[in-house]
């Protein structure tokens, strides 16, 4: 079984676009990670004029990159060990509701539960939480992913 830090080590992302501060849990069925939108973020210049709300796009890769992207590299280390080098992902589709902003220095929780995952394509149900443990977004998330040896 794969601990949370090997998990992060081979998220394909970096910063500016690592939406991951630290997974809390992951199991075969679920993953719950944190993340905190930091005021220094390029996106927050202009999204809006004296008061900067993270865009919804980049609320829906937090929650694909904790969700969907965690979960999945766990399921496939089941499966044979991969690395960063060896590991490819694509977002198939995403349906997201929007309910409350996210402000600059806000803390988030995001939560997902495995609907399916077969044929290399994992579907995560995902809630997103603020720091109020109020509902700041929700959805269905899928993507394909494998390993680069299966293509």
């Amino acid at each position: 079984m794969m601990k949370i830090n090997g998990i992060l080590k081979k998220l394909p992302y970096t910063e500016p676009f690592l939406f991951v501060d630290s997974l809390l849990k992951i199991t075969e069925n679920s993953a719950e990670g944190v993340y905190t939108f930091k005021d220094n973020l390029s996106f927050y210049q202009g999204h809006f004029k004296n008061l900067p709300v993270t865009p919804g796009v980049i609320l829906t890769e937090c929650c694909a990159q904790i969700g969907m992207v965690c979960l999945g590299i766990y399921l496939l280390t089941k499966e044979g060990e991969i690395d960063t080098e060896g590991f490819q992902i694509g977002m198939s589709s995403a349906e997201m509701e929007y309910l409350l902003p996210v402000y600059p220095n806000e803390k988030v929780r995001v939560v997902s539960e495995k609907i399916y995952f077969r044929f290399s394509k994992l579907k995560c149900k995902v809630v997103m939480y603020n720091d109020r443990d109020q509902i700041v977004c929700k959805g269905t998330i899928a993507g394909m992913l494998k390993l680069k040896s299966d293509a």
